[in-house]
């Protein structure tokens, strides 16, 4: 039997399994990463929340799309597991409406497979989408992968000033900022998600250099074996979206056909 936990006046939203409650006790809570899970069925969300505290992650819950962005909103958490199909508003529009208040890698889950569902969710914002039914495995290895690349793109805090004269990459119109996490286009600045700012950073780390799909999402999504390479396509679409002037005809971000993608130079 498990035991429901409910603090209102914290707003500390999250269920405690005993046999695992004392799992990781030498780690602080603040250290832990918080992971929301947001699913209408109540043995999805048991087995996700068992399985993400016994890898010593902490849990909130929410089996509604209101419920979601309220406790996300509130609790701030690292990393956000969301179903599609939810009571009152659904997944989609919750990823959409979360996109505007935080920065934190969302992986969608849902029974449907068609690619048009796959593609509208990374274009809202998600950064992964994962088809149900799915091994545990599987998930715990993208949820890792995310907080990992999550964690890495956050540790801007360096001050030396050597490393502050090689934050600026500027290729022709494109001017990427890696202390401020920032990208100028003709002297504007472009709003992109972490994820698409981490594949402009990598291909601009590349300059002139043709990366593949493959190595793209290795080295940004931070996995080979359960990502889908088309993940890396509605990435690169939506960042030529807002980048480039005529996206049928890409200046800056090309695509080398058959191969993979760069980016222009000078």
């Amino acid at each position: 039997m498990e035991e429901r936990r409910l603090d209102v006046e914290n707003k500390n939203y999250q269920t405690v399994h005993p046999e695992i409650a004392n799992h990781g006790e030498s780690q602080n809570e603040e250290e832990k990463k918080k992971i929301l899970v947001v699913d209408d069925e109540k043995s999805i969300v048991d087995i996700l929340v068992y399985n993400l505290q016994k890898e010593g992650y902490q849990t909130l819950e929410a089996n509604d799309g209101d419920m979601a962005i309220k406790i996300a909103n509130e609790e701030k958490p690292d990393l956000i597991l969301l179903d599609i199909m939810l009571p009152k508003v659904d997944g989609l529009t919750v990823c959409k409406s979360l996109r505007h208040t935080l920065n934190v890698p969302i992986l969608i889950l849902s029974a449907k497979d068609e690619e048009i569902d796959k593609i509208l969710g990374l274009e809202l914002g998600a950064d992964d989408y994962i088809t149900k039914p799915f091994s545990v495995r599987e998930l715990m290895a993208r949820v890792k992968a995310n907080l990992r690349k999550a964690e890495i793109s956050n540790q801007n805090e360096e001050t030396d000033e050597e490393r502050r004269a090689n934050s600026i990459i500027e290729l022709g119109e494109l001017v990427i900022d890696l202390d401020k996490f920032e990208a100028k286009v003709r002297g504007e600045v472009i709003d992109l998600t972490l994820r698409e700012f981490e594949v402009l950073r990598y291909l601009a780390n590349q300059k002139g250099q043709v990366v593949t799909r493959e190595i793209l999402l290795e080295k940004v999504w931070g996995y080979e074996y359960y990502g889908d390479i088309r993940t890396v396509d509605v990435t690169v679409r939506r960042i030529r979206e807002k980048i480039e002037k005529d996206t049928s005809s890409p200046k800056i971000l090309i695509t080398k056909r058959g191969v993979g993608y760069y980016l222009a130079g000078n």
